[in-house]
Parts: structure tokens; C-alpha cells; sequence
């Protein structure tokens, strides 16, 4: 198995690779100690219940922190908002493993940099609950000038489904009549991320 993921890694490039595969060669902890687990996000969560000797689990332990620290790193990179990849640089370490919908607002000022996130919902594996009110509340204590939605796609697939496009357009009238303009509201998901206002929804 370990020569086949090696391959496949030299031929299709490690982009290629399933999660534990690359997590596997990176640290050399041998696939069939992960037991079950899809994700690094379920590995992280369960890894203690396995078989591991003191040095595999050390291994183990050093990936989960060098990735927080270069998740943190990134964030801090992402000060100011001019595209929906930057929303999709934001967030994505935070949110593509989720196993439920979970909705978020980044608030900007006037100079489109971030003032702060905030979560706002959290819904079922296909659908966020989302109230205005509590967007807004939001973004008006935090004195932001506009803001983005942003939630996450459990399902890998980032397409806009009918419901994504009628919060949006909720979003937006309401933004409008508070002077809170909504800018943009992007699907982020395992297959990339989609702009609502790219598509023709804002």
C-alpha cells in the first residue's frame, strides 16, 4: 500500500492523495495504524484510542501543531479582503472538514480589512439556519461598514444550492436597508469555493 501511495504521489502529485495517505507519508506512520479514520480532523479527535508507540504518537502530535501554527500563520496573512480566494485563504482550514453546515460573517471597515469573525449558525449536513437579526446584531456592535457570509458545503460539492441563493438575497436587502452592504457570500468546501456574487447572485 505504502509503495502504491508513494507512486501515485510521484505520478499525479500529492494533491492526489486522500488525507491519511499524505498524512501517512509525511510521517511515516504506516496507514494500517490509523485505523478508520477519513480525515485528519477524525484523527486528531480519536488518535489517542490507538496503538501507537511513544515516537508515533510524538509524530503525530508535531503534525497537529505545525499545521494550527501554519493555519494561524495564514489567517494573519489574510488582513485584507479584495477577492473571494482570499475569503476561501480565511477560512478554509477552519471549515472544509466540518461535518455540518456552519455559517459565518467576516466583518470588514471601510478599507475592506477584517475586523473580526463570528459565527453565527450552525445547521444539518444540508442546511444552515440563518436569521438576519443576529447578522446584523452582529455587525452592528463591531461598528462594521460591510460584511461577508461565508459557510462550508459538507457534502465536498461548493455549488450554491436554492436555499444559499434565497438567504443571500435576504442578506442583501437587509444590508441595504441598515447600510450594511452585504459584499459577498462564498460556499467553501473539499472541491474549491464559489462566489455568489460571482455568480450573479449579489
Amino acid at each position: 500500500m505504502e509503495k502504491n501511495v508513494r507512486e501515485r504521489a510521484e505520478k499525479y502529485g500529492i494533491e492526489s492523495l486522500f488525507d491519511i495517505e499524505a498524512f501517512s507519508l509525511l510521517t511515516g506512520v504506516k496507514e494500517d495504524l490509523l485505523g478508520e479514520f477519513h480525515s485528519i480532523k477524525e484523527l486528531k479527535e480519536g488518535y489517542l484510542g490507538l496503538n501507537l508507540s511513544r515516537l508515533q504518537k510524538q509524530k503525530l502530535e508535531s503534525f497537529f501543531e505545525l499545521s494550527k501554527r501554519v493555519s494561524a500563520q495564514m489567517v494573519g496573512e489574510v488582513t485584507k479582503i479584495i477577492s473571494p480566494y482570499d475569503v476561501y485563504k480565511l477560512v478554509k482550514w477552519d471549515m472544509i472538514d466540518l461535518q455540518k453546515e456552519e455559517f459565518r460573517i467576516i466583518l470588514l471597515n471601510a478599507k475592506c480589512k477584517v475586523i473580526a469573525t463570528r459565527k453565527v449558525s450552525e445547521g444539518s449536513l444540508t442546511a444552515s439556519i440563518v436569521h438576519p437579526r443576529e447578522v446584523f446584531k452582529e455587525a452592528i456592535l463591531q461598528s462594521a461598514y460591510s460584511l461577508i457570509a461565508v459557510h462550508n458545503h459538507p457534502s465536498g460539492d461548493p455549488m450554491p444550492s436554492k436555499e444559499d441563493i434565497s438567504i443571500t438575497t435576504r442578506l442583501k436587502q437587509v444590508g441595504d436597508m441598515v447600510g450594511i452592504p452585504l459584499v459577498d457570500h462564498v460556499i467553501v468546501a473539499k472541491e474549491g469555493y464559489k462566489s455568489l456574487k460571482e455568480e450573479g447572485h449579489i
